[in-house]
């Protein structure tokens, strides 16, 4: 089967992780995703090592896996656009392109002509995508913006984090670049609608993403609270605001995540935790358990260190009341959940013919998603690319010549 989006054309002009997440999705849904990259270095993240890719032999390549995570699927080209020749080789990519994707600084491509008014221009049924810390509008619209300002600015480090009152509290950022991540994500959410919407208009659309915006509206439910509740949320830790129990406790050997989620699963719960204490009406409903938080919490605490984590997790499944252990990376891929569902493939790289990577979290009946080649070498594709524009070896060389594009 072929891809959702088989035939589609993208030209990926983005660099670091929130553009390239969503070229590599759109490839992964079957799009010919055309990497356009700095001659000589690359992308940003083809040096952001270590940890660097392994070969066949176990030693460490140039090849940053930082890179390999976020480029699956897509074909590169290196091309000075600094150059008048390389920037009208980008304006031809882009007038057979569907889509564009960037995330120069508000404004960066105007002088090279690869800009959104440019662009659609010669192209106008082209979808283009910017991607920014602030948008392309608004009194930040200048700044840079990178992830861990933007955790701090969206809230999302006043609820993350130790409680103040505890050792080590304090705000805290996620462990991976959620907002690059999830812009990625609503920024192929918009590009797949309007290229749906091209369907009946037969024109594209400028499409801005800003990583702020993306942030604050994933604060949801802590958004709402004080927008319509008149709530200041406050950093719980691992615990839930608004639901008890709902944390990490210790066990006789680990840790394991209790995720009560109604007052059946509590009920439940305390039947198999087997204190009585856990039984006192006082905590049969979740309001009640959230008022008193403080005198439950501890009985839960010194119950769940009889028994070991995967002693917890077996008792807790057969009543159907969520828990589960907190894994390494190691563990999570030796999990049997994930063997099941085939998280992680292994594909054939240049510099390692068994290089283990991660499919796309999407599964359709009526078609195949995922990429088929891993993150490319720098400049791999290069003859393809101009071949398809109907450039000779001789206008090729010409090219590398005026130091438009980068010699193979």
């Amino acid at each position: 089967m072929a891809g959702p989006l088989d035939g589609i054309v993208v030209l990926d002009l983005s660099r670091v992780l929130a553009g390239p997440w969503a070229g590599q999705l759109l490839a992964e849904l079957g799009a010919e995703v055309i990497k356009v990259e700095r001659p000589g270095t690359g992308d940003d993240t083809r040096s952001w090592g270590p940890p660097y890719m392994k070969d066949a032999a176990g030693r460490d390549t140039g090849e940053a896996t930082y890179y390999l995570s976020t480029n699956r699927g897509k074909k590169s080209i290196a091309i000075d656009m600094r150059t008048p020749e390389g920037a009208q080789l980008i304006q031809r990519m882009a007038a057979r392109a569907d889509i564009v994707l960037e995330n120069f600084k508000k404004g960066g491509l105007v002088k090279y002509g690869l800009d959104y008014a440019s662009l659609s221009a010669i192209n106008p049924g082209l979808i283009y995508c910017s991607v920014t810390g602030f948008g392309q509008f608004g009194p930040y619209s200048e700044k840079a913006g990178y992830d861990f300002i933007i955790q701090a600015m969206s809230g999302l480090m006043s609820v993350t984090g130790e409680r103040d009152d505890k050792p080590g509290g304090g705000p805290q950022k996620l462990g991976i670049a959620i907002s690059d991540l999830c812009t990625g994500l609503y920024g192929t959410i918009g590009i797949l609608a309007a290229l749906h919407q091209r369907k009946t208009t037969g024109k594209g659309q400028h499409i801005d993403m800003a990583l702020l915006d993306v942030m604050t509206s994933l604060m949801s439910n802590q958004a709402m609270g004080a927008l319509a509740g008149g709530i200041q949320p406050k950093r719980q830790g691992n615990a839930h605001v608004s639901i008890v129990p709902y944390q990490v406790f210790e066990t006789a050997d680990s840790q394991i995540v209790l995720a009560v989620g109604n007052d059946r699963q509590y009920a439940a719960f305390a039947e198999v935790a087997g204190d009585n204490r856990l039984k006192d009406a006082a905590y049969a409903r979740n309001p009640d358990r959230v008022r008193r938080r403080a005198s439950l919490i501890p009985i839960i605490e010194e119950v769940m260190q009889t028994r070991t984590t995967a002693e917890w997790c077996a008792a807790l499944d057969a009543v159907s009341v969520p828990a589960g252990p907190i894994y390494t990376l190691s563990e999570v891929f030796d999990d049997p959940q994930i063997k099941a569902r085939g998280l992680v493939e292994y594909m054939d790289h240049p510099l390692n013919k068994d290089l283990p990577t991660l499919r796309a979290p999407v599964l359709m009946s009526g078609a195949d998603v995922g990429a088929k080649t891993p993150a490319p070498m720098l400049n791999a594709d290069r003859d393809d690319i101009l071949g398809q524009l109907g450039l000779t070896a001789e206008d090729i060389d010409a090219l590398v010549a005026a130091g438009a594009i980068m010699e193979n």
